[in-house]
């Protein structure tokens, strides 16, 4: 959750995360790593506390974000796998959505467990893809608040906002049209000029003689 005085602050670090995510995705690994665990930690730590508490909300979320930054900023060796699963959630829950259905969890259970499988032996690609995905998402979440606009659903008219991580703008049907089309910008940029050598991430040239 945030609050509504908060938001502009919050929506440009998910704009400037969001631009490195999205383009930088692969060449920047670690950190792109680091960025999503911190925007993970600070919206599970901050949903802990009461919408009344605006200073705990704001220490629990910079505190949760840390936390899950170093989280997946260590977990680097099997982060192509963390990206392969996270992958495979969002696509359970772009295909539920299609039928105006709320994904089982066993469902998304087996679609990041895929995901994952998969991003081993495509790995190059597979963190292209799904940081292009994810980096556009943060961008549009970034841009949306930074124009003003109301994130997600208001959770009461004490201007606490809840974030809905895969419908930034409820009602507005050029959300999922916008994130395709810059997840796909953001994909031939990493394909083409930012995504470094092929092969696995991490692989380093062995030293000439």
């Amino acid at each position: 959750m945030v609050q509504a005085v908060d938001q502009m602050p919050a929506a440009a670090l998910l704009l400037l995360g969001g631009i490195v995510v999205c383009f930088f995705g692969r060449k920047l690994f670690r950190t792109s790593l680091a960025i999503v665990g911190f925007v993970l930690g600070a919206a599970a730590a901050s949903s802990v506390f009461g919408i009344s508490d605006r200073m705990p909300m704001l220490i629990a979320g910079v505190a949760g974000g840390l936390i899950g930054a170093v989280i997946l900023y260590a977990a680097y060796y099997i982060g192509v796998a963390l990206v392969g699963a996270g992958f495979g959630a969002v696509a359970a829950n772009v295909a539920f959505s299609i039928a105006h259905r709320e994904p089982p969890i066993v469902a998304v259970v087996l679609f990041a467990i895929a995901g994952a499988v998969l991003a081993n032996y495509l790995q190059r690609y597979f963190v292209i893809v799904g940081s292009g995905v994810v980096g556009a998402l943060m961008i549009i979440h970034g841009a949306i608040g930074l124009a003003g606009k109301q994130l997600g659903v208001s959770a009461s008219s004490s201007g606490v906002w809840t974030v809905v991580p895969f419908d930034p703008a409820p009602g507005q049907r050029w959300v999922p049209v916008a994130w395709g089309l810059l997840g796909l910008v953001g994909i031939a940029v990493q394909l083409g000029w930012t995504g470094g050598e092929k092969g696995r991430v991490g692989r380093r040239k062995p030293k000439e003689a």
